[in-house]
């Protein structure tokens, strides 16, 4: 079986996800109303994103390097954002790959949180009936909707690396294929 290389972040991805589902639960409360106010004020801004882009795409390339630190399932996803940024300075490369953007892990996982809950505010936004989400930034919403298409080839250029061939019908894992 060939090495999926990039698809090694997707359980950091996933895990980023979890997160922020954790800060919105009871027992992290008065951390994750911490974090979650400081995920709401964050501004989107074209230097961020040309930051996140490159510390993304210098993620991406580390492949089965940083192989060891990702695949741990054993190990709990972290339940607060402080617990997902020591995880990823942990592994030397991941932090390289992220400081060498000039972010900070901590910044890199709060702005990605932040494209994920604008995403979802924007998505909401386009519903029938759909009204911006208490707590969201409009100003980041429109920052998302602006840079959209770049977010998608970021997005697109990740599940190319992964052998994702795009099919929403899939799971994007396509190593069961290859046995």
């Amino acid at each position: 079986m060939e090495n999926p290389g990039p698809c090694r972040w997707a359980p950091w991805l996933a895990g980023v996800c979890a997160v922020a589902v954790s800060i919105a639960g009871g027992a992290v409360r008065a951390q994750g109303d911490r974090e979650t106010q400081e995920i709401s004020r964050y501004v989107l801004t074209e230097a961020g994103l040309a930051k996140y882009s490159a510390a993304t795409n210098n993620l991406s390339k580390l492949g089965k390097s940083v192989q060891s630190g990702c695949d741990d399932k054993d190990e709990e996803t972290p339940s607060s954002l402080d617990k997902f940024v020591a995880k990823i300075d942990a592994n030397p490369a991941a932090k390289a790959a992220i400081q060498g953007a000039g972010m900070t892990t901590r910044e890199y996982m709060v702005f990605s949180m932040s494209l994920l809950q604008t995403g979802l505010a924007a998505w909401a936004l386009e519903q029938p009936g759909g009204k911006l989400t208490p707590g969201v930034s409009k100003a980041n919403v429109d920052f998302y909707k602006a840079h959209k298409a770049a977010l998608e080839k970021l997005g697109a250029a990740s599940k190319d690396k992964c052998g994702d061939s795009g099919d929403d019908r899939d799971s994007g894992d396509d190593r069961d294929s290859e046995q």
